[in-house]
């Protein structure tokens, strides 16, 4: 054998099985130590050829040769079969779909619900109607008085709009009387508001009414003027 054949053997022999070290037996992707069997005998059967090349001998160390190194080159690498960015050798999960997050040791990241924002509750518009302005029902009455009416024919195109989902007629007294009589004369103004919105074309469906007594008074009650504040109804809007 020529000097020139010894000195490249050896270059020919290494390269041969760093290349079917770095193949599947399909030729698709890189092995590792699960399948360094395979890099055994791609590494003899190259090592065998090369060495015929030369003679018989020389057949038998260069596939004993390949076998050995074969198999150690393929054990030491450490590739990644399942793509997900953590070597096979300290991956503890080499299934994991593609394209799944995964965690320093190869394992899918826990998976938490996106956070939502609660959203912010509507305020409803407040019309307020009171004995401040023009008087809204007699003494000790539930009815409405002419002028309450015409202040609800006032507003009656913005409760009538298809954007309302409900109203809330709620009714306030001041602090004359007891608190019993004053609960019950609340309740008896707003529905006769209500009654009143009901009559004007205003859907039953969105229609409530609720008495608050004087349990609420927004001026001084001492005064007579607070107490004609006191004396309201409030129409509370929702959309």
């Amino acid at each position: 054998m020529s000097k020139l054949t010894r000195t490249v053997l050896p270059v020919l022999l290494m390269g041969s099985l760093l290349t079917g070290c770095a193949t599947h037996s399909d030729g698709t992707a890189p092995l590792n130590q699960r399948t360094w069997p395979i890099c055994s005998v791609i590494g003899g059967l190259v090592g065998g050829g090369l060495g015929a090349i030369e003679s018989g001998g020389w057949a038998a160390g260069g596939a004993a040769l390949g076998i050995l190194t074969g198999g150690l080159i393929c054990y030491a690498q450490d590739g990644d079969e399942d793509g997900d960015g953590v070597f096979d050798r300290r991956d503890r999960c080499p299934d994991t779909p593609a394209n799944t997050p995964v965690e320093h040791h190869g394992c899918p990241l826990p998976q938490y619900p996106a956070s939502v924002k609660p959203a912010e509750p509507v305020q409803a518009e407040v019309i307020t109607l009171s004995d401040a302005g023009d008087v809204l029902f007699a003494f000790n009455q539930s009815d409405l008085t002419p002028a309450a009416q015409s202040q609800l024919d006032s507003i009656m195109g913005k409760l009538q709009d298809p954007s309302v989902t409900s109203i809330k007629v709620i009714g306030h007294t001041d602090s004359v009387g007891s608190d019993a009589y004053n609960q019950g004369l609340s309740e008896r103004r707003a529905s006769s508001v209500a009654q009143y919105l009901l009559s004007q074309g205003v859907a039953p469906s969105k229609l409530t009414s609720q008495g608050m007594g004087e349990s609420q008074p927004v001026a001084d009650n001492e005064t007579d003027e607070g107490r004609a504040k006191n004396r309201r109804v409030e129409l509370h809007i929702n959309r």
